[in-house]
């Protein structure tokens, strides 16, 4: 069994490589994004029906997902080292904590609301 600490962040390298990893997916993913909608804005006819048919293929919805997980957990990581970090009391952490994850939580169930249905 292993004992953690309540105060500070205390997770080392996992926190660390997390960060990065999320980090790195979400640039290649904007990146990919940004030159993907400068082509389309410059080559083809952008009304909203050629918008939509590009957010119809199942490629470009598995990708937009990827990001918003990607997201969702660089977030988290962030946020629940900063609550470590500055807040003292562990009942206004819980507090903290859980509306943190339930904001997290709905986002990421919003964006796969916005992809999928």
């Amino acid at each position: 069994m292993v004992n953690r600490s309540l105060t500070g962040a205390g997770y080392g390298l996992g926190s660390w490589l997390q960060q990065r990893v999320t980090a790195v997916i979400m640039l290649f993913s904007a990146i990919v994004f940004f030159i993907f909608i400068a082509y389309l804005a410059l080559h083809v006819n952008s009304g909203i029906s050629s918008w939509q048919s590009v957010f119809q293929n199942i490629f470009v919805k598995i990708f937009v997902q990827i990001f918003f997980i990607a997201l969702v957990l660089h977030a988290w990581v962030g946020i629940r080292d900063l609550w470590m970090d500055y807040v003292n009391s562990a009942g206004a952490r819980l507090v903290l904590y859980s509306f943190t994850i339930l904001w997290l939580l709905g986002s990421l169930i919003y964006s796969i609301k916005i992809l999928w249905v």
